[in-house]
């Protein structure tokens, strides 16, 4: 999948500011255990301290460092139990001086192999969701709360079908769109009045795709131009337009909302015709 670039950012600035806290967190529990027993901070130092200090010493006479490494190795080992008991005695858990990484799949480095690690995963979903809640109701708009009572159930001559059964099949499209949604999906266009549900049913796509892993881009058509043109006449200290340009080229999914108010001027019309081919020649999906 395309990651955002803004949006791992804030991913990133939360996923370091978490692990700082748990590390401030470790080191005033380490501090609280070592000022009610002392003796656990005096092994805590030779466990730390020996081991370098001794192999050193052998490797600077040229002699064998495997005697003093077993020597290290029966010594830590007791320290180590001696410091579990110490522990216990004291109503800690045995292993309440190990700083554990919250991740043990990558270490709490957020990479695996190259990869973003399960855990920096979490953090991106969670600040893409926050960063699409600006522009959409993603708390109250999804699938399970979409109500078909808005619309009626009278046939429409000239359709054939009442407003409800188009919506609803309408709503099934956007659904399984949304859950099916991946490198092989089609684009997709909503069209129709004011106030039917378009905007609802975007905020629906977002979210499921959003929650998937994949990363969704979701704004007005005006402000997607307004970028555009700034991107095309930005001051060379300014690089914001151009960045927000990546952004809607690059994403997985870019939700474009309110097209047909703007679609008045032959920039506009350039515009849109260079995203849209510029997203198809790289398999990239737009809802419109």
């Amino acid at each position: 999948m395309a990651y955002d670039g803004k949006v791992m950012r804030a991913a990133l600035d939360q996923f370091h500011t978490d692990k700082q806290r748990r590390s401030a967190q470790f080191m005033e529990r380490q501090r609280r255990i070592f000022q009610k027993v002392p003796e656990l901070q005096q092994i805590d130092c030779e466990l730390r301290g020996t081991m370098s200090q001794i192999i050193s010493s052998a490797l600077q006479r040229g002699t064998d460092p495997l005697p003093a490494i077993r020597v290290i190795r029966d010594k830590n080992l007791n320290l180590q139990r001696r410091r579990a008991e110490l522990l216990t005695e004291n109503g800690f858990a045995a292993d309440a001086l190990e700083e554990k990484p919250y991740c043990a799949l990558c270490n709490d480095t957020g990479y695996r192999g190259g990869d973003v690690c399960t855990c920096l995963q979490e953090y991106y979903n969670r600040a893409q969701i926050a960063e699409l809640s600006q522009m959409l109701d993603l708390g109250t708009q999804s699938f399970d709360t979409f109500s078909f009572d808005w619309y009626s159930q009278s046939v429409l001559p000239e359709m054939g079908i009442s407003p409800r059964e188009q919506m609803e099949s309408n709503f099934d499209t956007c659904q399984d769109y949304a859950h099916q949604f991946g490198p092989r999906s089609d684009n997709l266009l909503l069209s129709g009045d004011p106030g039917l549900g378009k905007t609802f049913l975007s905020a629906c796509i977002a979210r499921v795709v959003s929650e998937n892993g994949f990363s969704v881009v979701y704004d007005t058509a005006s402000t997607i131009f307004a970028r555009y043109e700034a991107a095309k006449f930005h001051r060379d200290d300014d690089d914001t337009p151009e960045e927000d340009v990546s952004r809607y080229e690059n994403c997985d999914l870019l939700i474009l909302d309110d097209l047909g108010t703007e679609m008045t001027t032959s920039f506009v019309q350039s515009a849109l015709y260079q995203i849209i081919n510029g997203r198809l020649l790289s398999g990239k999906k737009t809802v419109i």
